[in-house]
């Protein structure tokens, strides 16, 4: 089992959107890489300088880093700054957060082929995490416990893994 953390706009459904993939085998919400210790949602809101973040434990045989990210690629919009959907601010930073060193080279070529495919400046933050905290219980599955709850990610993305099948 392999650990990432990838910050990709209000953090609701991020989870959602990796919920739904073969080889997922667990996700939390919380925040990432920030100036403080055990920040509470508010002292993010306020600049923390956390990214809303989502820790996602995967079986890399079922599901490999690269078809992860190329996920990812399709719930963000990875030239935006601080803004994903109609949130913005650093905390809707979109960031790829490691742990295991070893995964560096993967991301940092996937990183060089995206950016061909794309004519603005990636704002995809690559770095080692420096921090984690776990989010309020509220904040955790949030859209599964609030089906109408908002979110920036389209509804029909919700449904790839299903509608391939798998």
């Amino acid at each position: 089992m392999k650990t990432i953390y990838l910050a990709g706009g209000c953090f609701w459904g991020t989870q959602k959107f990796f919920d739904q993939f073969k080889g997922v085998i667990k996700t939390s919400v919380g925040y990432a890489n920030g100036g403080m210790e055990n920040p509470g949602y508010q002292d993010v809101c306020r600049g923390s300088g956390h990214a809303e973040t989502v820790r996602i434990e995967y079986d890399e045989e079922q599901l490999p880093l690269a078809d992860l990210l190329e996920y990812y690629f399709l719930a963000i919009d990875p030239t935006s700054v601080n803004r994903q959907g109609g949130d913005s601010g650093i905390q809707y930073r979109t960031g790829i957060y490691y742990t295991d060193d070893g995964v560096l080279p993967e991301i940092e070529a996937f990183m060089e082929r995206k950016r061909k495919e794309y004519a603005r400046p990636l704002a995809v933050e690559v770095g080692k995490l420096k921090n984690y905290y776990d989010a309020e219980e509220y904040h955790q599955k949030y859209l599964e416990k609030n089906p109408g709850g908002y979110c920036h990610i389209p509804d029909h993305l919700f449904s790839i893994e299903k509608n391939a099948g798998r």
